[in-house]
């Protein structure tokens, strides 16, 4: 957590941590490899889609999104193969290596952020997970 607030372009992502109650979570010993979305990432989503997630009736819908951007363990971006790789969401998201790691179809900008509990690959796109 503390890693994501220096970096300084997370803050939508760390507000929506704090509305589905994940902070404390991702601030244990982990490990964990978090794929983050930047504000830019949010600011993408189609018109109202992040207004409707951070509503509070809508918290366990929001802590699934943003569980699907984490994975148990500490992945750095050359332990990467391409295969599925299961979230805390309990739901699988596609890794592919080639030209460049992707998520699913969102890209790794900038992979390998240290963090004290684990690893951060900074990614274009919001993860969406598949609806249940």
């Amino acid at each position: 957590m503390d890693v994501a607030t220096e970096a300084g372009s997370f803050s939508t992502l760390l507000k929506a941590l704090e509305a589905a109650d994940l902070v404390k979570t991702l601030s244990e010993e982990g490990p964990f490899t978090v794929f983050a979305p930047t504000d830019e990432a949010f600011a993408a989503l189609p018109n109202g889609t992040l207004d409707d997630l951070l509503k509070p009736e809508n918290k366990e819908k929001l802590k699934r999104v943003l569980s699907y951007h984490v994975v148990s363990g500490e992945l750095l971006s050359q332990n990467l193969e391409a295969g599925k790789v299961t979230t805390l969401a309990e739901v699988p998201v596609e890794i592919s290596v080639k030209d460049g790691i992707r998520v699913n179809d969102a890209k790794v900008a900038t992979p390998d952020l240290k963090a004290s509990n684990g690893i951060i690959h900074v990614i274009d796109k919001v993860l969406l997970p598949p609806e249940k």
